[in-house]
């Protein structure tokens, strides 16, 4: 069994091995926890995750270069390379650096557009919802509450929040207590809350075509 390992950790997280016939899953932090899971249930011992710091999500313009080192670091050391980013505020940028390293990455615009599916994400046009997955619940305070400055300052709240009438949790596993969390969050920040079960939507499609 595949040994998750605690919060502290995902975003250093990373196997060493590097052998021919294996697969090199390039991946943010914050998808770790999914990734081992679907790496356990389907038995894909041959994928072996390498994360990039979860908190690139707050400076998306260090992704491409990140993940442009980590490829050619490990390109001659595994028989395929697959990022496992969306476009994630790139502006395009990691899906020409990937295609100009020839590698395949996730698609999409961002994590909650291909945990709900792409196609089903894009009917919706949510564009005042907020959005949480299990890690952003979890890492609520650190990856978006005192960032934010609302720690410091609560009376941003309405000037960063204005423009948006709900928060959507998207779950990745069915959790009582992320649930309570995410509604906490969802008051905290004067918003509605909706609950999404997504499951790992295109993520597990992605992984499974590389598989």
């Amino acid at each position: 069994m595949t040994k998750v390992p605690d919060d502290k950790t995902l975003t250093e997280y990373g196997f060493s091995e590097r052998h021919k016939g294996q697969i090199l899953l390039i991946a943010c932090g914050a998808l770790a926890r999914e990734i081992l899971a679907l790496k356990e249930t389907n038995g894909w011992d041959h994928m072996v995750l390498q994360c990039l710091p979860a908190k690139y999500h707050l400076y998306p313009d260090k992704i491409t270069d990140a993940v442009e080192d980590t490829v050619r670091k490990h390109r001659n050391s595994y028989e395929r390379i697959f990022v496992v980013y969306a476009d994630c505020g790139t502006g395009g940028l990691l899906q020409k650096k990937c295609e100009e390293l020839g590698v395949d990455m996730v698609a999409g615009p961002h994590c909650y557009s291909f945990f709900e599916g792409n196609d089903d994400f894009a009917k919706r046009d949510e564009i005042t919802a907020f959005y949480l997955t299990d890690f952003l619940v979890k890492q609520f305070d650190a990856f978006v509450w005192k960032p934010m400055g609302l720690d410091r300052h609560p009376e941003l709240r309405d000037m960063l929040f204005g423009n948006y009438t709900k928060l959507v949790y998207q779950a990745q596993v069915e959790d009582p207590a992320l649930r309570a969390k995410a509604e906490d969050c969802a008051n905290r920040l004067g918003l509605d809350y909706e609950y999404r079960f997504t499951g790992y939507g295109d993520l597990a499609k992605a992984l499974k075509s590389q598989a």
